[in-house]
């Protein structure tokens, strides 16, 4: 379950890939970042990840870790390979609790991790905070 709350307005250009198999979670965090302001470009799984990089070239990237093709972590040591990502960050957002994945994708790139249910309006926030810096 997620929590609506007012968002603040978001500048328009700033492009999100938003990586999430769950069709109701993808779909909601999605309206909502729209609803934001964001350019949002949704992914059900990580096969077309690097392609949609190379042409969104998104500002900010959400990603679940558990996916039906590949995993997050997978993605994460995608990112890795290419120097030209390593400045976008990437948030987390995942129903895997354990502190264990939490220091696993930190490792490999993740700038923040949020469990699963996540508050909307703790989402963007950690957006905005990740895009000012």
């Amino acid at each position: 379950m997620m929590i609506l709350a007012l968002p603040s307005r978001a500048n328009s250009s700033t492009n999100i890939l938003l990586i999430e198999d769950n069709d109701i979670s993808r779909q909601l965090m999605s309206e909502y970042l729209k609803y934001c302001g964001y350019n949002v470009l949704e992914l059900p799984g990580g096969s077309a990840f690097e392609t949609s990089i190379a042409a969104f070239q998104p500002d900010l990237i959400l990603l679940d870790l558990k996916l039906p093709d590949v995993d997050g972590f997978t993605l994460l040591q995608q990112v890795q390979q290419h120097p030209e990502w390593l400045h976008i960050p990437i948030i987390v957002v995942s129903a895997f609790a354990f502190q264990s994945d939490q220091q696993r994708a930190l490792s490999l790139g993740a700038r923040r991790y949020l469990v699963k249910p996540v508050k909307l309006v703790q989402l963007e926030r950690s957006i905005q905070e990740e895009l000012a810096q």
